[in-house]
């Protein structure tokens, strides 16, 4: 095969209006500021009203073209900046089939600055996907066929966040989706006005004995503040508590670990498998979530084997994107073993779907508790007319 070079690196920042904010309607107090975010007091971190995107598109001498995709949320220019002024011009001229190889140079770039996370790895990652795009584009087949083989075709996916404003609507909101046959719920315990035990006991009592219920504490508490919670919800079956303390309090997330009956879960903020050994290492977690616009496909995988040599499961963590690094993430993931759940944002994932179309015979969606796979080859999705033509020329 001749080797090809990169000739073009663009990066495109994409914004998509929403209804509802993410996590559902204002609370008190809180209020959209002149760029556009809001404050969620529950945890105090900032969310943009609209959704954003970063789609990155290599391009390559041969006529070849790859797509990758990162969080764009929060100061999207950053990211692009990043590609636009450091990882271009060191892509550009290089043969674009070795994306571990490449991954392992961009990354040994900057980390002696200290930018071994954040918007550079961000950007790492959709440069990341995009190869390995660009790399089963090439050679006419799925990425996960060149992750080693697909173990799964269907991947089981929960239902994660109800964004209504009251408790009875949260409910009915969550039986409506169990009626269309999902059976895994997440509530986001910063929006639980009347408290997480009453949340929690009220989804239980609506949605039955067998539905696994999941809390996203969202980094809120101290390590004991959230072992007294979690053992307050753990006899309403709680299925698994989701990052219980600050994300740079390994100490205090091992021992939350310690002293509740459910699993612990954590790692949506973690980029490289540097960040995620410590954790495991201290037995922070019983359920890995690896979050692909964040960590991208190779990182993905070799936090995937970390997490299996600690007897680990893995539920990827999926928020906002146009479904490009979603693609990513289900290749990736259905490539390995330990794979309870993958998580489906309803609100982003669905309405998105208009923006990709299958490089293959077969799109992406989930319905009835499952993700299906596209079939075709790179990622099995590529932007449809309506993005092209909101990314313009």
């Amino acid at each position: 095969m001749r080797a090809d070079r990169i000739t073009r690196v663009t990066a495109y920042v994409i914004e998509i209006p929403r209804d509802v904010p993410y996590l559902g309607p204002l609370r008190d107090g809180e209020f959209v500021n002149r760029a556009g975010y809001i404050v969620r007091l529950g945890n105090r971190t900032l969310y943009p009203t609209q959704d954003r995107s970063i789609v990155l598109r290599i391009d390559t001498e041969q006529g070849l073209t790859g797509w990758g995709e990162t969080y764009g949320i929060v100061a999207p220019e950053a990211v692009r900046a990043i590609v636009d002024d450091v990882l271009a011009p060191v892509l550009e001229g290089r043969d674009p089939s070795a994306p571990a190889v490449i991954h392992e140079d961009l990354y040994d770039l900057m980390h002696v600055r200290g930018f071994f996370g954040g918007f550079y790895l961000d950007a790492l990652a959709a440069v990341d996907i995009a190869l390995w795009d660009l790399l089963g584009r090439r050679l006419g087949v799925p990425v996960s066929t060149l992750l080693g083989g697909r173990r799964h075709d269907r991947i089981p996916a929960y239902v994660s966040g109800l964004p209504r404003a009251t408790l009875p609507e949260r409910v009915d909101f969550a039986r409506e989706w169990q009626a269309r046959g999902f059976a895994g719920f997440k509530f986001a315990a910063v929006v639980a006005d009347d408290g997480a035990e009453a949340e929690i006991s009220a989804l239980r009592e609506g949605l039955g004995p067998k539905a696994s219920i999941m809390a996203d504490l969202h980094w809120k508490n101290s390590a004991a503040e959230a072992i007294r919670l979690i053992r307050r919800l753990e006899p309403h079956g709680l299925a698994f508590a989701e990052a219980p303390c600050a994300p740079e309090d390994i100490l205090g997330v091992a021992e939350v670990a310690r002293g509740v009956g459910v699993p612990v879960a954590l790692g949506e903020e973690l980029r490289t498998v540097f960040e995620w050994l410590p954790r495991l290492q201290h037995r922070c977690m019983a359920i890995g979530q690896p979050e692909m616009g964040h960590t991208g496909i190779t990182e993905f995988l070799r936090i995937g084997a970390l997490c299996h040599a600690h007897h680990v499961a893995i539920m990827p963590h999926a928020a906002i994107g146009i479904g490009l690094f979603m693609a990513a993430s289900l290749q990736a993931a259905s490539a390995l073993q330990k794979l309870p759940w993958h998580e489906y944002q309803h609100s982003i994932f669905d309405p998105n779907l208009r923006l990709t179309q299958p490089t293959g015979s077969r799109h992406m969606h989930c319905e009835a508790g499952f993700y299906t796979l596209p079939d075709g080859p790179g990622l099995g999705v590529e932007p449809s007319p309506a993005l092209l033509a909101q990314m313009g020329p």
